[in-house]
């Protein structure tokens, strides 16, 4: 295995959601992260009830953000950014053009990796730039030393191992119906201690 298998397996992805393209992560949280860094926003809104690493990832790129008590289903759009938080979201041709739709494939989703993340997007240069943040701002499969790394990158990639059980799981999780998911299988987050002095 190497770095073609992410590609492979990137190609499935993006072909069963019927995206142009789709970029592996490790995890859902860094895919959000890494739409977050190159369309950067200096204030959005954040859903109550959603998983703790989603406003973490707010404070950590030091964006002023706010609680909203919005009721989705499936997925949501990360305040008013063309993100889209579908971490939950198993459905084929489902992508919304012109969005970035982040995917998890942590071992409790429909999609079961054990960890693992993808974005979908439809523009090839949008693929290139984040494919190169997930790979430390270099290219997969030529050695580093032998590469003018140009750009900051993440070391956010997924892993060929990783990429391959996705492709052998693939099959059975598309003929398996998924679990609908609301905002409801999510506690409020103002409850928790460590966002307790976070104002609406």
């Amino acid at each position: 295995m190497n770095f073609e298998t992410v590609q492979e397996f990137e190609k499935q992805i993006a072909n069963f959601y019927g995206a142009p393209y789709a970029v592996a992560t490790d995890c859902c949280t860094h895919a959000i992260e890494l739409c977050l860094r190159i369309e950067p926003m200096s204030a959005m809104t954040c859903p109550t009830n959603t998983y703790p690493s989603i406003p973490m990832t707010l404070e950590k790129l030091r964006i002023r953000w706010y609680w909203e008590e919005a009721k989705w289903q499936d997925y949501y759009y990360l305040g008013n950014t063309r993100i889209i938080d579908a971490a939950v979201y198993w459905k084929e041709n489902s992508y919304l053009s012109g969005t970035l739709m982040c995917l998890s494939f942590q071992f409790q989703k429909h999609l079961s990796l054990g960890r693992g993340g993808a974005i979908l997007c439809d523009k090839e240069y949008t693929y290139n730039v984040l494919k190169a943040m997930t790979y430390d701002g270099r290219q997969p499969n030529i050695p580093w030393k032998d590469q003018d790394i140009k750009h900051i990158g993440y070391h956010y990639y997924m892993t060929p191992e990783t990429a391959q059980q996705g492709i052998d799981s693939l099959d059975n999780a598309i003929e398996t119906a998924p679990k609908l998911c609301t905002s409801s299988d999510y506690p409020d987050l103002r409850k928790m201690t460590v966002f307790a002095t976070k104002l609406d």
